[in-house]
């Protein structure tokens, strides 16, 4: 390892010691806990080179884990306090919504699942695998990851119940762990899309106007109110109470078909903006339409945007 290298893990350990200094490990622990995520990391990633895996690294979260992995109680008090999502939900509470889920109106499977995965954080299912956290390669944040991985090993032994995850090796529990959900990826963009479009026929004119104005005319806040005679304020609170509607009643039709995420940002990013365009309420069109019989004069270039 070059001088630089060293220099780099050596500041990456004192950043994570002033970060969480209720959490104490020995730089040499430190070390060689970090050698055996960059050994996990490159099963996944075979042409990941050192400096490519510090430079990744969640550091924090690989401490965290480190820390729990050494079995200090301030480290389990912290992971228990993890947030989920943009509920702010804590992580057991997170677990507890995927395992009613997976297992609905079966309280006991539900604890079982739960204590289960709890129990294997630091001890190994059978003798030929590792614990859940000594999987952890420190590339990705970790409360995703452990709910990822809580999902995959119920969705595991649901679907082979007479071979549990706990008699798989070690090659099998990775791949297990690691895979997507069967359901693909393009079925649940499919299925947000089709919520966001259920979604927008619920909103009446005033609200397709605000939508419009906001989206479809590029207006800026300020702009917005001026033009409806409102205050910038109101203007804000109504935006805020139409996004909060607009996540809810989405993930709550998606939770309905079966999906077990957190976080629709993914699906917002890559969806919402075609969503939005093809809608015939929020065409240039029928937005002016609207408008006029609002009363609301705008000039804005009558070109869709591009």
């Amino acid at each position: 390892m070059s001088t630089l290298s060293e220099l780099r893990i050596h500041l990456l350990y004192h950043f994570c010691r002033i970060q969480r200094p209720q959490l104490v490990i020995e730089f040499s622990s430190f070390f060689e806990h970090l050698k055996r995520m960059y050994e996990r990391a490159r099963v996944m990633q075979p042409d990941l080179d050192w400096a490519g895996f510090v430079s990744q690294l969640q550091s924090l979260d690989a401490y965290l884990v480190m820390a729990c992995l050494e079995r200090q109680e301030a480290a389990w008090d912290n992971l228990f306090q993890s947030k989920v999502g943009r509920a702010d939900r804590l992580l057991l509470d997170a677990l507890r919504s995927r395992a009613a889920r997976l297992y609905p109106r079966m309280e006991l499977e539900q604890e079982t699942a739960i204590n289960d995965f709890w129990g294997h954080l630091i001890v190994s299912s059978s003798e030929e695998s590792l614990p859940i956290l000594a999987r952890y390669d420190g590339l990705r944040p970790l409360v995703p990851w452990l709910l990822r991985v809580f999902q995959n090993r119920q969705l595991s032994n649901l679907r082979s119940p007479s071979h549990r995850v706990a008699d798989l090796g070690d090659d099998d529990l990775l791949q297990a762990f690691e895979k997507p959900d069967t359901l693909s990826s393009s079925h649940w963009h499919e299925l947000f899309r089709d919520a966001t479009r259920a979604w927008l026929t619920t909103l009446n004119d005033q609200e397709l106007i605000l939508l419009g104005l906001r989206w479809r005319y590029q207006l800026s806040q300020r702009e917005s109110a001026q033009l409806l005679g409102i205050h910038e304020g109101t203007l804000s609170r109504q935006m805020d109470k139409l996004r909060e509607r607009c996540l809810t009643e989405i993930q709550e039709q998606l939770e309905s078909q079966g999906w077990t995420g957190d976080d629709l940002q993914d699906f917002i990013l890559s969806e919402m903006a075609t969503v939005l365009l093809e809608d015939s309420r929020l065409s240039m069109a029928s937005l002016r339409q609207r408008l006029k019989k609002a009363g609301i004069k705008i000039q804005v270039p009558v070109s869709e945007p591009g």
